[in-house]
């Protein structure tokens, strides 16, 4: 299948832009704005596969984005080789229909790398926000590593959120005039969020009970911390916590079985250790600017932690964000429960680390992503696609 893109409607461009879980909606928000702000020259497309489902829509309704198209790919018990197939056939006819000049899409999900590749064989650009993480080890994260240095090879147009993403695309041979330093849309959408909203009512009432206490934030989901891995960073949690009076927890549960199994088992009849639904990320926002200190296996939360000045421990031993422990925020855990155990009784002690943390500055941008994103677009589809220096 070929498309030529750029449908006979005179000089409006059309952008498709793809996403299917609670992380692309979050950072391709701001970008969506920026290029609907530009309706007297760009048809905006928006198209979920919902590869995230319940977890995807709240944020939809969060961030006032419109659906043009779900592909609704999701079928419980789905392996990623399905997801991609399903992706791919689904996206294929509205290629064809909608004929977009330029086909956006986010960071390493299989949502990602089946609208990449679809859009390759139908010979659509595509543009690649938050390009150029790694981690140097292509099973680590699985599969999103491998998916983020494939959808490189296929973009034409890249989007780093750091000076050090884009060194690694110049050294992967990616020409320096496809690359644009952007920052992160993470800090864009937490900006717009916080300052238009308060936390719930349910949110207040918990962070009420818990005041003057040192709140703990957790989340984890990863695939790679399921199982021993998982129970045994929740088994050290839960021993602080309970040496230490003045510790609260609050863990928003992933909705993933592997997830709540574990859960069930090493937190049922925890003191002081809050197991709670997920949360709409205004109330995750806002429960994260009350946290002592952040734990998190979340790529996501790496770059959340920074935009609000909080201490955060890694639940995983390797990182595609390295910006994080470079200025001194983050601190790479790995897979021990006991390291996990020793790095919080660090923190209890360990002043300095929360000064360095409050007054850093955010390696991640400064909210403008969306933006610069949007503006890099209109360059690159007025050059004639391929040199946007």
């Amino acid at each position: 299948m070929t498309i030529k893109s750029g449908s006979n409607r005179g000089t409006i461009k059309t952008i498709l832009t793809l996403f299917g879980t609670r992380p692309e909606i979050i950072k391709l928000a701001p970008v969506i704005w920026a290029i609907e702000r530009r309706r007297d020259i760009w048809r905006s497309v928006t198209v979920s596969s919902s590869q995230h489902t319940d977890l995807l829509r709240p944020f939809i309704r969060e961030f006032g984005i419109s659906i043009d198209h779900d592909l609704a790919v999701m079928t419980p018990g789905q392996t990623p080789n399905a997801v991609l197939a399903r992706v791919i056939e689904a996206i294929e006819p509205l290629l064809l229909t909608e004929r977009p000049d330029l086909v956006l899409v986010q960071g390493d999900t299989t949502t990602a790398i089946a609208g990449a590749l679809a859009a390759f064989y139908a010979r659509i650009p595509v543009a690649h926000v938050e390009a150029g993480l790694r981690t140097g080890n292509r099973y680590s994260p699985f599969p999103e590593e491998m998916n983020r240095r494939l959808i490189t090879q296929l973009a034409d147009l890249h989007f780093a959120a750091t000076s050090n993403n884009v060194e690694i695309l110049i050294a992967e041979g990616v020409q320096k005039n496809c690359i644009v330093l952007t920052g992160n849309p993470v800090v864009d959408a937490l900006q717009h969020i916080l300052a238009r909203s308060t936390a719930s009512p349910s949110l207040s009432k918990l962070l009420d009970s818990i005041t003057n206490k040192r709140l703990i934030v957790l989340t984890t989901h990863r695939r790679e911390n399921f199982g021993e891995v998982m129970s045994s960073h929740l088994k050290a949690l839960r021993r602080f916590v309970e040496r230490h009076q003045d510790i609260e927890l609050v863990f928003p549960v992933h909705p993933n079985p592997s997830v709540r199994a574990v859960v069930d088992a090493e937190f049922t009849g925890a003191e002081r250790v809050h197991c709670i639904e997920p949360l709409e990320y205004a109330d995750f926002l806002h429960l994260l600017s009350r946290a002592w200190l952040v734990v998190s296996d979340s790529g996501g939360v790496q770059e959340e932690a920074p935009s609000l000045g909080k201490p955060l421990l890694v639940l995983r031993d390797t990182t595609e964000r390295p910006e994080v422990l470079d200025c001194g925020i983050g601190r790479l855990v790995g897979h021990s429960g006991e390291r996990l155990e020793e790095m919080l009784e660090t923190a209890l002690v360990d002043k300095t680390w929360l000064s360095i943390v409050s007054t850093t500055e955010n390696p991640f941008g400064k909210g403008d992503a969306g933006e610069k994103i949007a503006s890099a677009i209109e360059q690159f589809l007025t050059a004639g696609e391929g040199d946007i220096s």
